[in-house]
């Protein structure tokens, strides 16, 4: 059974930071596609053994998508934030092997992790 599990949401201040972290059960790291999207839109998405990515122009420079894939779990790192982040951050995750930008191209789905940045 595949599932993701995020979690690590939460209040921060205007330029701190913070990391959700996304437990991916019953998915092969080596080929699979990772991505976080916020209000509908990809801003961060992780793919394959080389572990391409790719990120949003309104978070570029300042988050980071990574995997541990011991640990079978992907994490977003979120630094400088704005309360323009402000939002439910969703894992996604697809059995495709390249850079996948749209919600549409995902087929599995976390429940979602609130972050709340304050000004």
């Amino acid at each position: 059974q595949s599932r993701l599990v995020e979690s690590g949401g939460g209040l921060v201040q205007f330029g701190g930071s913070l990391t959700l972290s996304c437990a991916a059960s019953g998915f092969n790291f080596d080929y699979d596609t990772f991505g976080w999207f916020r209000a509908g839109e990809g801003i961060a998405c992780i793919s394959g053994r080389e572990g391409n990515t790719y990120y949003a122009d309104s978070v570029k420079g300042r988050f980071t998508i990574s995997r541990d894939i011991a640990k079978n779990t992907v994490y977003l790192h979120m630094n400088n934030l704005k309360p323009e982040d402000t939002g439910v951050y969703r894992c996604a995750a697809a059995r495709i092997n390249r850079i996948l930008r749209y919600d549409y191209e995902y087929d599995y789905w976390g429940q979602g992790a609130q972050v709340t940045v304050s000004s």
